[in-house]
């Protein structure tokens, strides 16, 4: 059994996409981000960054793996799929799933600190940050043009850069004119798995619950 502690954002949802695909048994354990629960003493025992998501693999001696795309690795090589054995396709799928840990992530980040969630907004820093995630959404419309996916076969390399890249309307990007991107957004979002762990935990649904993420995100980072 995997313990899941984790919260409706796109880095938890990275990881409950990818247990529901690879059908592992998993419990969540939600964590209250806005009440910084992820900073206390007995989380950061498991992971000293106080960030989720965080697995507990208790059919392996109670490993413990933090850090998103660490435990996306992690759980496909236990398993056997969603990462190639090959080493070229296999470096290929690390490759764009380092495009989203260290791009579109970041990018998509800053966007939604500037443009959703800072009482003060600055014109400068949100045109600068969605220039650029917009500029990151190109570079994955024209790699798949003509593709499917990322890498031949669906992978983790889709999973993480999809958990991120559909929600662009809360970064305030627009994905017009981006028809491969576009595609491949709707593609897996019709896949039960992804829809499965989307929901977990379950997200906002109202505007008010939407305003309560936006509260509890400043008070993370003010």
């Amino acid at each position: 059994m995997i313990e899941l502690y984790t919260a409706p954002t796109p880095n938890g949802w990275k990881v409950s996409i990818v247990l529901e695909e690879l059908d592992l048994p998993y419990v969540v354990r939600p964590i209250a981000l806005g009440k910084n629960e992820q900073k206390q003493p007995w989380y950061l025992a498991l992971n000293p960054n106080g960030k989720i998501p965080t697995i507990v693999d208790h059919d392996a001696g109670d490993f413990v793996v933090f850090e998103s795309g660490a435990i996306l690795v992690y759980l496909a090589e236990k398993v056997g799929r969603l990462l190639p054995a090959d080493a070229k396709r296999r470096s290929r799928v690390l490759q764009w799933l380092m495009f989203q840990m260290g791009a579109i992530g970041p990018m998509m980040g800053q966007a939604n600190v500037f443009f959703r969630y800072l009482p003060e907004k600055i014109p400068l820093a949100i045109e600068r940050y969605q220039r650029e995630v917009r500029r990151l959404f190109e570079v994955l419309n024209q790699h798949l043009e003509g593709c499917e996916y990322l890498v031949d076969d669906y992978s983790i390399a889709d999973i993480a850069n999809w958990s991120w890249v559909h929600s662009h309307e809360w970064s305030g990007v627009s994905v017009e004119g981006l028809a491969n991107l576009r595609r491949w957004i709707d593609a897996l979002a019709e896949r039960p798995a992804v829809r499965r762990g989307k929901a977990v935990p379950a997200p906002p649904e109202t505007s008010i619950q939407e305003a309560a993420r936006v509260e509890a995100a400043r008070k993370i980072l003010i």
